[in-house]
């Protein structure tokens, strides 16, 4: 009915949404939950077919002996490969790297569709993890069994993939499992800013995606379990224009990765989208540096010997400037050699050399 009144509602819906959509008890509610399975129904369809057409296009422009397997004596990397190879680093993580927490204990916090993006931003952590040269020790913490976080991860990567992830996951706490002494909590609400990467320490990420910004909620955690808090150092490295400060999981897995690697919160915060802020202050600096440059060049004025001539007219004067400057020097250099022979010639002390015959 809904459908016919041209009410945006879902093609197919599963038995989980159904039920979700059973367990809402507001019709408004019911409404939104429709109109938010159509637009992601519609993203999916439009995803398929766009890598539908993409791959027609290519088939038209390669040649048909080209799609045909040839021999050559390059090794080629297949996905199988890849996949083995990134799996050993990501074991050995497991093994000896240095762990990183992801706290899930935010799900009575986000509403349905937060938590559905949460899930999908930590599976994006998972592969950033996984494809990094230094992957960490991931830990999912506070996870219950048969809560809605593990519904929804046993549901986006399905049973066998995620009994096979290299992901440690525990309904245990963090407290209980690293000593409190190495715990820090990266919140944006820190007062606190992180300025070293220490590799000694375990940091903390909330899980939670927080639409209505629910400020002080990883913070008051932190508090609570008195642990201490950091948040990144946004103000001292970068012009903050528009938004809030709170980041999501995958920027924060790519910060990590790259303050872990390079040490430079240069290099770490270029994940940072750039629609949030306007520039590095080093940056901006340099940017201003010219227009002071050009200030004081005019207030600069050479100096000028007795003659009334600087060196910078002498040495690099335009060929027009130096006829000008050269004509009252030659005039002044005759005049008195003149007068200098006058003088001798009428006190007698000698003769000019072309008057003597």
């Amino acid at each position: 009915m809904w459908r016919q009144a041209g009410k945006r509602v879902p093609e197919e819906m599963t038995d989980e949404e159904v039920q979700a959509l059973a367990e809402l008890t507001t019709k408004s509610s019911r409404k939104k939950y429709l109109k938010h399975l159509s637009i992601k129904e519609g993203h999916k369809m439009f995803r398929k077919e766009k890598q539908q057409k993409k791959k027609a296009e290519r088939e038209e422009l390669l040649p048909k002996e080209d799609l045909e397997p040839k021999n050559t004596f390059l090794l080629q990397f297949w996905n199988r490969s890849i996949d083995k190879h990134q799996a050993w680093r990501g074991a050995q993580a497991m093994r000896f790297g240095q762990p990183l927490v992801f706290d899930m204990s935010y799900d009575s916090n986000m509403a349905r569709r937060e938590l559905e993006n949460t899930v999908h931003q930590l599976m994006e952590v998972e592969g950033w993890n996984r494809r990094a040269t230094e992957p960490y020790n991931l830990h999912l913490c506070n996870l219950q069994v048969d809560g809605t976080y593990q519904k929804e991860l046993l549901k986006q990567y399905g049973a066998d993939v995620w009994d096979r992830i290299l992901i440690n996951s525990s309904d245990k706490h963090y407290i209980d499992l690293f000593p409190r002494e190495q715990l820090v909590y990266l919140t944006a609400d820190s007062p606190n800013i992180f300025r070293t990467f220490d590799h000694s320490k375990v940091y903390i990420i909330g899980a939670l995606v927080d639409r209505s910004i629910q400020s002080g909620l990883s913070l008051a955690n932190a508090k609570r379990l008195n642990l201490a808090t950091a948040r990144l150092p946004l103000d001292q490295y970068l012009h903050w224009e528009i938004g809030a400060k709170n980041l999501t999981l995958d920027q924060m897995i790519r910060i990590m990765l790259s303050i872990k690697e390079t040490g430079k919160w240069e290099e770490a915060l270029k994940f940072v989208p750039k629609r949030k802020y306007d520039g590095f202050h080093h940056e901006r600096a340099q940017q201003e540096i010219p227009k002071n440059r050009v200030k004081r060049d005019t207030n600069y004025r050479p100096r000028q010997d007795e003659s009334g001539f600087s060196g910078r007219d002498r040495m690099a004067g335009m060929p027009g400037d130096r006829e000008k400057i050269s004509q009252p020097s030659a005039t002044r250099v005759r005049t008195s050699f003149k007068s200098n022979i006058e003088g001798r010639r009428n006190d007698g002390k000698g003769k000019v050399w072309w008057n003597d015959e």
